[in-house]
């Protein structure tokens, strides 16, 4: 049995189908089921049952001797959302309380941090735990992420397996529900590298996981209408008030450290992977 905490989300739901195309059929969907736009993104999949995020630690009370692995993808991912006590509950404290109950019943343990750690990238973008304890997030979010990696690396009671990605601008199918939150262009390709730690056990630590190589929205832009086969038509706003002092105008994943553990799948171009998603996966109709 395979336990997925933000099931429902963009990540987990594609990492469930991931699983499903692995002929992993026992999945248990964490997740507050309550909002119905984000329904089309879980109920074709295969999966044994719906906990809600509520109810999950007294289920895995009951229930951990049939759990096999647990990834918790779920958090509160609203990075202009200013609220530090949501954070703290939904970000930081229910990940310390699913860490907790994956070293008391040896579970292993897959987490979702984020390159919003990174603040500004003044210490650079390199996943070394040694400059955890430096970073400066620029909003709650990203901080609630520091903070729970610092907290993970003090542990001296760790899961005999875990870790933790730091996702990097993600995009692709079942982030419809995101609103102002989705990506840029409205690539499930990081879950093959959440599928590679399942099968691979073992060094475990805090890895980056990105394509490696920045790109501007200039040539996202570019690469939609290319996709779209649309003459360009490109013009230049600023940055939204709201969120100008507070936003990653660059960031790079540093990879050496995956690439180092023998993962040798190679990522997508940004081009390539904007053109299977324009034609393939986005309802268009311009």
């Amino acid at each position: 049995m395979l336990v997925i905490t933000g099931s429902a989300g963009f990540i987990g739901s594609n990492l469930i189908e991931k699983l499903n195309q692995e002929n992993y059929k026992d999945i248990v969907l964490v997740d507050d089921f309550s909002k119905k736009e984000k329904n089309k993104n879980w109920c074709k999949k295969i999966f044994s049952e719906k906990v809600d995020r509520k109810n999950f630690f007294l289920w895995l009370e009951e229930n951990h001797k049939f759990v096999q692995f647990i990834f918790h993808i779920g958090a509160r991912t609203d990075t202009t959302e200013f609220n530090k006590k949501i954070f703290d509950e939904l970000n930081l404290n229910y990940s310390k309380k699913i860490w907790n109950l994956c070293v008391k019943y040896g579970l292993p343990l897959i987490y979702a941090s984020s390159a919003a750690t990174y603040g500004m990238g003044e210490f650079g973008y390199d996943d070394n735990h040694k400059i955890c304890k430096n970073l400066k997030p620029l909003n709650p979010y990203g901080a609630s992420k520091n903070d729970f990696d610092k907290w993970v690396l003090s542990q001296n009671k760790k899961p005999y397996f875990w870790v933790g990605l730091k996702f990097f601008n993600v995009y692709g199918p079942n982030e419809y529900h995101k609103g102002r939150m989705a990506s840029v262009i409205l690539h499930s390709y990081i879950v093959k590298v959440i599928y590679f730690f399942m099968k691979n056990r073992k060094n475990s630590g805090i890895y980056n996981l990105g394509t490696g190589n920045a790109r501007t929205f200039y040539e996202l832009a570019k690469s939609v209408f290319n996709a779209l086969n649309k003459k360009e038509n490109i013009k230049f706003i600023d940055t939204p008030l709201d969120i100008r002092d507070k936003y990653q105008y660059f960031t790079e994943a540093k990879m050496d450290k995956l690439i180092s553990i023998n993962y040798k799948e190679k990522f997508t171009s940004l081009e390539d992977g904007i053109n299977d998603y324009v034609k393939n996966y986005l309802d268009l109709k311009i």
